[in-house]
């Protein structure tokens, strides 16, 4: 709904399109609302409260506009409550709308609160009773967007079982009604639920199932961006770093097309990512100096390059910086929190195999204090290393050092013994065969 509708004290059609526009621009509200919200809040609280039957089409629609400048202008403000207290007082209005503009009109109430600071347990739970009002009035579209929100909520606050309990009979009614464009946003949102919880094979069916409902539909770019960027993350799981980097060049193309630049960082994060699991560091400073990465220089991009430097150096003691520096931008994402991991893992396997060449044996706190790490942590890396047996040699509690052995050789004679049996073996056979045909 335009706010240029606000304007309705002269009767619907009495005037022009134009005349409406040139009006929207001095509206006393807007102007209000500026310069004394507080008194602009209460004006629109007195229209708010109206109590208006079937047939007042004008009032209905002057209270419309003014509940809906109301809630824009508590969510400014910051009254939470107030707007929760707007969001319960008009269900009942909602009866004199279309159910259209209704739920239109109720949702936008629901994403302004949702939108604000707050708990993710107070969101939720609103969140739910407004599910379980829109099932009572059996307003079935109004419901469904509001779950999907209620599931966007729970796997942001990384409840993914109740997320997936909330999937699964939506996915049942939304196949029973043919929505398509709803089923790929929930299958893409159970892939997800499924990546985090490490049940990779579902995530990708999920994927698969999402991306064959949206052949057949228009897909926006922002849901093709979408599924792009869940291949790519199910891709890099699988190693494949090169088939994932192109996902998640046409995920950054496609939020970018789509002024999204949120979502468009975290594409270009991913990209980084890409190369420097490919031990292609040096190609990220590339990445980031080109024409559509340069407007996204900032923290998220700097921590990448923090990273890169690190794997570059092959430095165990910068990438412990890095994330120590920019840890709300590298461990909030899950899939870069375990790649990091394993980037940061194999960088610690790396460096201990170096510094324990030299010697045959060496004291665990002598590597611990060149490494720079704790002893207990440097202790179970070496034995994890020796079971693994990338190297070969014991720990030895006792006198807290670790002896290492020269590689054994192995013994040509033996091999050479066997392949001479086998081949007279093959030879005895076919004189056998022979003798049989002979006889």
């Amino acid at each position: 709904m335009s706010d240029d509708e606000m304007e309705v004290d002269v009767p619907a059609g009495a005037r022009g399109g134009k005349d409406r526009d040139e009006d929207n621009s001095e509206d006393p509200m807007d102007a209000l609302a500026v310069a004394n919200p507080a008194a602009a809040i209460e004006a629109l609280n007195k229209i708010a409260e109206e109590k208006l039957v079937a047939g007042e089409g004008s009032k209905i629609r002057k209270k419309e506009l003014a509940v809906s400048k109301l809630g824009h202008l508590l969510a400014k403000q910051g009254r939470a409550a107030d707007l929760h207290k707007l969001l319960l007082d008009t269900r009942g209005f909602l009866d004199l709308l279309s159910k259209a503009r209704g739920g239109q009109l109720f949702k936008t109430l629901l994403d302004l609160f949702l939108d604000m600071p707050s708990t993710h347990d107070e969101k939720i739970k609103v969140c739910t009773e407004c599910i379980e009002w829109t099932q009572s009035e059996k307003r079935t579209f109004l419901r469904q967007s509001l779950e999907i929100r209620l599931i966007q909520l729970l796997l942001t606050a990384k409840q993914f079982q109740p997320a997936l309990q909330q999937i699964h009979p939506m996915l049942r009614e939304l196949k029973r009604l043919d929505d398509k464009s709803l089923l790929v946003d929930v299958h893409l949102m159970e892939s997800r639920a499924y990546y985090a919880l490490s049940n990779y094979p579902r995530a990708r069916a999920a994927l698969v199932a999402a991306r064959s409902t949206a052949n057949g539909i228009y897909c926006p770019p922002r849901l093709q961006a979408s599924l792009d960027l869940q291949s790519g993350i199910l891709h890099a799981q699988e190693k494949d770093f090169k088939t994932a980097y192109s996902y998640f060049y046409e995920a950054f193309e496609g939020y970018d097309g789509a002024s999204l630049p949120t979502h468009a960082i975290g594409g270009l994060k991913y990209m980084l990512l890409c190369k420097v699991m490919l031990n292609e560091a040096s190609d990220v400073n590339a990445v980031v100096s080109g024409k559509l990465a340069l407007r996204y220089n900032g923290r998220e991009i700097d921590s990448m390059r923090a990273v890169a430097a690190a794997s570059q150096h092959r430095s165990l003691a910068e990438l412990h910086t890095a994330l120590k520096d920019f840890a709300p931008e590298l461990t909030g994402d899950v899939a870069i929190a375990a790649h990091l991991d394993e980037l940061q893992d194999g960088l610690l396997q790396k460096n201990l195999a170096r510094i324990v060449e030299p010697f045959s044996c060496v004291e665990i706190s002598h590597v611990a204090e060149l490494i720079g790490l704790p002893h207990a942590l440097v202790e179970r890396k070496l034995s994890q290393m020796i079971l693994d047996q990338q190297l070969s040699g014991i720990l030895d509690q006792g006198r807290g050092c670790l002896s290492l052995f020269e590689p054994a050789k192995s013994d040509a004679t033996y091999e050479a013994a066997l392949a001479t049996i086998q081949q007279s073996g093959s030879v005895v056979d076919a004189l056998y065969k022979r003798a049989q045909k002979i006889c």
